[in-house]
């Protein structure tokens, strides 16, 4: 009897449970982090900036929040998750409120610094919680449907900034959004609580941990570097595009705002099937063909037409951004430890963030200098060696081990 495999993509047995509470974190976790991108035009204008400084806004938040993860990984493997799911969630929030406060631009970039440090414990201690609810066959998929929660943030906190930054100016959204983050933040606190009996990260005899650890760590290196490194290359590029759409395109930046969401939109459906795909054909096989196709996705947005083009181009990015991501958190809950997968988990994310806030303002400087053509085609090229560098490295371990 045939079986058909679209036919087992089934969302429905994975919405029990603490997984739909998840989500929500996740979402509003991102609330405030997702806004910076489409409301830069508008800080652009009131603050004069040009595209390195503009750069450097983004880059201060990333370098922060990427740092902060290391020691939350670490805390979490040693306090627990409670804590800090509720300090990223309430604490992203309340400096939230300084960004929307701020009156120069000193004041933002310690702003979005605070945001920053006090936003990395959600990443380190929700993937290891979720996969220990889920089977070994769904353990892509519960990660993939955690992920829609930040893709949707993303999706919608554009529209959100956009239609409030109309209205009522671009603090309006970082002051407003303010108040549901921190409410749910309260409220999972004491759900976390109520319910610490039950979630686990199901330690294993220490002879088991040791083992697994000394076996799995070789070929963690390149699947780390290659995940980091496409995730802080795509980040970077999205973080130019509503100053891409307003200069190359002529768009309102209200309108260059609303128009991000389409790559977060591809998301809500990227996210889930990138981890049904990796739980049926492997967690490598999903990233290497993300990594493979976002090289060439850049080169192309610089060369595409306005309308049908853009927004294609726009959706690939969307796609080729989340449909990796529950594969790799599900390689690493699945090659560490228990012991050790938040701590893992937040040098995973640490570099891809790191990653991220370095690159941004070399992006910056390169397209101001030469422009958003050379520059979108030296950041596809090299995304494309690495790529192709971490696929012979991982070629040649597995060959090893056969």
């Amino acid at each position: 009897m045939k079986v058909n495999p679209i036919g087992n993509f089934r969302l429905h047995p994975l919405l029990k449970g603490l997984l739909p509470l998840f989500v929500l974190a996740h979402f509003l976790h991102h609330l405030y982090t997702a806004l910076l991108v489409p409301l830069l035009p508008l800080i652009r204008n009131e603050f004069a900036l040009d595209y390195t400084k503009s750069g450097l806004l983004l880059s201060v938040f990333s370098l922060t929040y990427g740092i902060s993860h290391l020691p939350a990984g670490w805390l979490a493997d040693r306090i627990g998750a409670r804590i800090l799911i509720t300090i990223a969630i309430c604490g992203v929030a309340l400096a939230g409120l300084l960004v929307g406060f701020s009156q120069t631009y000193i004041m933002m970039l310690g702003s979005l610094a605070l945001m920053g440090l006090l936003g990395g414990g959600y990443h380190t201690t929700s993937p290891p919680l979720i996969s220990a609810s889920a089977s070994k066959n769904t353990k892509g998929r519960a990660l993939g449907v955690h992920l829609i929660g930040g893709s949707f943030s993303f999706f919608l906190a554009p529209l959100i900034a956009a239609a409030i930054a109309v209205a009522l100016g671009w603090r309006a959204p970082f002051l407003i959004l303010a108040i549901p983050s921190i409410a749910f933040g309260a409220i999972f606190y004491i759900i976390l609580g109520r319910l610490s009996g039950k979630i686990s990260y199901n330690p294993k005899p220490k002879s088991m941990v040791d083992d697994k650890s000394q076996k799995s760590s070789h070929h963690l290196v390149p699947f780390i570097i290659l995940a980091t490194f496409t995730a802080a290359v795509l980040f970077s590029t999205i973080s130019f595009i509503p100053l891409f759409l307003v200069d190359n395109f002529g768009l309102t930046e209200e309108a260059a705002a609303a128009f991000i969401a389409v790559i977060y939109l591809a998301g809500l459906v990227a996210s889930p099937l990138g981890g049904y795909l990796s739980d049926r054909f492997g967690r490598v096989a999903v990233l290497l063909t993300a990594s493979f196709v976002a090289g060439p996705i850049i080169y192309m947005l610089d060369i595409a037409s306005f309308s049908v083009g853009i927004i294609f181009i726009l959706i690939f990015i969307g796609i080729i951004l989340y449909m990796p991501q529950p594969a790799s958190e599900a390689y690493i809950v699945d090659q560490v430890s228990s012991q050790r997968r938040s701590s893992i988990l937040g040098i995973y994310f640490s570099g891809g963030i790191l990653g991220s806030s370095a690159i941004i303002p070399l992006l910056g400087y390169s397209i101001d200098n030469y422009g958003f053509t050379t520059s979108f085609t030296i950041t596809g090229v090299a995304l494309v060696a690495v790529t192709l560098i971490c696929s012979i490295w991982l070629l040649k371990i597995a060959i090893r081990r056969i």
